[in-house]
């Protein structure tokens, strides 16, 4: 079965964090879902999920299970991956008020502050103007970071006071907030169409 005609798998780093809400909404998407808790996991992907959590746990813990480089070495190669709040952290080339040597996976070329927002006291609620979605969505944001710094092939697609708090390059998109715990599907569906539009390209490229 060709790529186009088969549907997509998506996996969801479950290591730590939200990762059954996250399970829970790609699920309503229509495609498969994978948790990923070993590089062995990773085979056959058609794109990755790096849930809300404690982005230094999430990242010692992809040292301790081995999965820090075969991970990195996916996004090298083009896996399509969404990262919420967490997750954006994860993704980015450097981050700010991080922990000294916290493991990164990068390829996302921006700098981020972490907690930007505030402590879990700070946490808020807003409805937030996204690029690509007709209407606002509700965004939960807790701990959250923010861009400082977004590199000239980054594409910020909703902010808050000026801040970048969604972010897209290539095959990489990125929230500071929460999608999953709203049930509102459409930022996980702008994902799953990138996904499938690279598995599209990608039987492009083998028909060439």
């Amino acid at each position: 079965m060709s790529p186009a005609a088969r549907p997509a798998v998506v996996g969801v780093l479950a290591l730590q964090g939200d990762v059954r809400e996250h399970v829970r909404t790609l699920a309503s998407t229509g495609v498969q879902v994978r948790p990923v808790r070993a590089a062995a996991d990773l085979v056959g992907l058609d794109g990755i999920v790096l849930p809300g959590g404690e982005s230094s746990a999430i990242g010692r813990l992809l040292e301790v299970f081995g999965m820090l480089q075969p991970l990195r070495d996916e996004l090298v190669a083009g896996l399509p991956a969404f990262g919420s709040c967490a997750g954006m952290v994860l993704l980015a080339d450097e981050v700010v008020g991080g922990l000294a040597g916290q493991p990164l996976l990068g390829g996302l070329d921006v700098t981020l502050r972490r907690n930007a927002f505030g402590t879990q006291v700070h946490s808020f609620e807003a409805a937030l103007a996204l690029t690509g979605l007709d209407s606002p969505v509700h965004a939960v944001f807790i701990r959250a970071p923010w861009v400082e710094r977004a590199g000239p092939a980054v594409e910020v697609l909703a902010t808050i006071n000026g801040h970048p708090v969604a972010v897209r390059q290539g095959r990489l998109l990125a929230t500071s907030f929460h999608p999953e715990l709203t049930g509102d599907v459409r930022v996980h569906t702008l994902f799953v169409d990138l996904v499938r539009t690279t598995m599209a390209l990608g039987t492009t490229e083998e028909a060439g």
